[in-house]
């Protein structure tokens, strides 16, 4: 389904510019979220948990149907659909226009204006003219009569508004020209690429997988290609991103190298095979016994640090620590519409994969009589002085020492954090801690909790995200009426915390949404995020899991902190507030009493209905969670045991 929507809509673009064709940038969005929903419904029709069971190979192996890979396939597909909709038109239109005020105006009284009209027809009535570039200023001037020195012009000059334009030109429309059309043929492609890694079940099939999601997230990254902060985080991903799958790459160059095999299957099934140590006691020629010994021993040698290479590209992917250095800076230089898709989705795939891999490996497989076949080949005094002692939890140390990290540094660093996309990329850092956290722990309650963190921590992370873009708006609608002489920053995102203070007042239904979002995030109950970190405690603990149990408790009490910061600036006026620019050159201070932000007239919030209601569904979902709970606790623990019970 995906891949017969993205060559529908290679054809579609491609007929774009063409005069005969009526398709609008904004609903190839729309249509992109009903193709995302009815896959999901196909996907759900393909759902049968008996029949599946423990999967179904595909395309000669190269890909594995489970139960699990169909579920998240399915949750997947409707989050895209749930970013993609909410999508406001009037502010990523691109479309600056010079219109006459009214009919009955004089010709000379202009207004420069943003904003689309709805159809063709209201702007052939609107006497307007899209401009693209300051070329066609004085085209329109003149050929609406007007000389550059006329002095018929109420209020402003035509040569101030050309300034204005100019300027306006510059900060606003060059960034604001993403093609939409674009966004939502990279938006699939980067699906397509998640769910085909959810199913990898080679090693050619997971480097394929990943990379194709990974080129499409450089390209959203990158979308907004005439600004320079959104440039600087596109190549920035790219080259982080780019060293991550050469790790990937070497990784299973090397499992190649030692094993000569590349389905997933059949690595499990040569690492799970008995003991070396009974091949080379059958045998009688002692010679050919050390020689077959020393050649296992290098052989899974090669595959453990082939498998670490690989586990170490995803974790950067991921952003957990200690490869989370890109995330703040990409997170923040991105549209919140774009980090919104960055944050969630990518995440989803690599985590099952993860898991997956960690299942087949540690579940199907007994990879930890490896060091036990050391041990025994050192009795028939073989030499292994020179060889690296091979323990098999070195993939759960591994997970464990990056969620040690992620849940530290995501928490400690948050705190010092003013600008509220910097802060959220460190929650979800601390986030990523809890995920690699159930991972390492790798039982049945573990999987089942991981699964449910998954779906709160999308469902959360998602609203909060939404509600930002709403919050937005709502500042650039001030902003378009010209009650403020605040010098918005050109993608009319919200940047800093203080842009938020006293929100309450103008929007309170949303302010109330955003923080019962946050309140989850810090796992307050009774909301799914406190349930969701109970889960995956209760998993640590009932496994041993002592201290790191002890320092994720510890780091949620924390981070509740800048949480609270947030809700704080939203819900209580503040007198004096100081907004900084990256260059530390722009400083207002604005008088609480006076300040016009508290002019709900003049900021009303202009998003769609289905934005609207997506906000309100999933603030519910996570604030009435308690109320009936079975319905997921009972899917994430079939799917937990789906995979166990194989």
């Amino acid at each position: 389904m995906l891949i017969i929507t993205i060559l529908t809509l290679i054809v579609a673009i491609g007929l774009q510019n063409t005069q005969q064709s009526k398709i609008t940038p904004i609903l190839f969005s729309r249509i992109t979220s009903i193709m995302l929903i009815y896959a999901a419904i196909l996907t759900f029709n393909m759902l049968y948990i008996d029949i599946i069971d423990s999967g179904l190979g595909i395309f000669s192996g190269y890909l594995q149907v489970s139960n699990i890979s169909l579920s998240l396939e399915i949750f997947i597909y409707i989050i895209g659909a749930l970013i993609l909709m909410p999508w406001y038109p009037n502010i990523f239109n691109n479309k600056l226009i010079l219109e006459r005020d009214s009919p009955s105006a004089s010709p000379s009284t202009l207004s420069l204006l943003v904003g689309d009209l709805k159809s063709d027809s209201e702007w052939e009535k609107a006497n307007v003219l899209k401009l693209e570039s300051p070329s066609t200023f004085s085209h329109q001037i003149n050929e609406w009569g007007i000389s550059l020195n006329d002095n018929k012009v109420d209020n402003i000059s035509i040569t101030h508004l050309g300034d204005r334009w100019e300027n306006f030109y510059d900060r606003v429309v060059k960034y604001n020209r993403p093609v939409l059309s674009e966004y939502a043929l990279i938006i699939l492609f980067t699906t397509l690429g998640g769910v085909l890694l959810i199913s990898s079940y080679d090693l050619v099939s997971m480097y394929l997988s990943i990379e194709l999601q990974s080129f499409a997230l450089y390209l959203l990254a990158s979308l907004y290609r005439d600004s320079e902060s959104a440039t600087s985080a596109g190549l920035k991903y790219f080259l982080l991103g780019g060293l991550s799958s050469c790790f990937i790459l070497l990784g299973a160059g090397l499992i190649y190298a030692y094993t000569g095999l590349t389905n997933l299957e059949a690595l499990y099934s040569l690492f799970s095979v008995p003991n070396i140590t009974d091949t080379i006691v059958s045998d009688s020629h002692l010679h050919f016994m050390v020689g077959a010994g020393e050649s296992n021993i290098y052989g899974h040698r090669g595959f453990l640090l082939g498998l670490i290479l690989i586990v170490s590209g995803f974790l950067f992917k991921i952003a957990a620590a200690p490869f989370h250095n890109w995330a703040p800076d990409v997170y923040d230089q991105v549209p919140t519409i774009i980090t919104t898709w960055l944050t969630i989705v990518p995440k989803i795939a690599i985590i099952i994969f993860l898991l997956e891999l960690e299942s087949g490996l540690f579940i199907n497989s007994d990879i930890s009589n490896i060091t036990n076949d050391i041990h025994s080949l050192s009795l028939l005094n073989i030499s292994i002085d020179n060889i690296i002692t091979l323990d098999g939890n070195i993939l759960k140390n591994l997970f464990l020492f990056s969620s040690l990290l992620s849940l530290i540094i995501g928490t400690v660093l948050g705190l010092a954090q003013y600008k509220i996309k910097r802060l959220l990329a460190y929650s979800t850092i601390s986030h990523v801690g809890f995920l690699v956290l159930a991972l390492a722990v790798n039982t049945e309650q573990s999987t089942e909790s991981l699964i449910f963190y998954i779906f709160q921590y999308s469902v959360t992370n998602l609203n909060t995200f939404l509600i930002i873009l709403v919050f937005g708006y709502s500042l650039n609608t001030f902003w378009k009426n010209n009650n403020t002489n605040l010098n918005i920053k050109s993608n009319l995102d919200i940047r800093y915390i203080s842009e938020l203070k006293a929100q309450f007042i103008n929007n309170p239904i949303l302010s109330l949404s955003l923080a019962i979002c946050l309140f989850s995030m810090a796992g307050v109950p009774p909301l799914i995020g406190f349930f969701a970190k109970q889960q995956v405690l209760y998993s640590a603990t009932y496994s041993g899991y002592y201290f790191l149990s002890i320092v994720a408790i510890l780091v949620s009490v924390i981070s509740a902190s800048y949480y609270l910061q947030i809700i704080k600036v939203i819900h209580f006026p503040i007198s004096m507030t100081n907004i900084q620019n990256d260059s530390n050159s722009l400083k207002v201070l604005e008088n609480n009493s006076n300040n016009k932000l508290n002019n709900k007239s003049n900021n009303i919030v202009p998003i769609t209905n289905i934005h609207s209601m997506t906000i309100s569904i999933l603030t519910l979902t996570i604030l009435l969670f308690i109320l009936n709970p079975s319905i997921l606790l009972n899917s994430t623990h079939i799917l937990a045991l789906s995979i166990f019970n194989c």
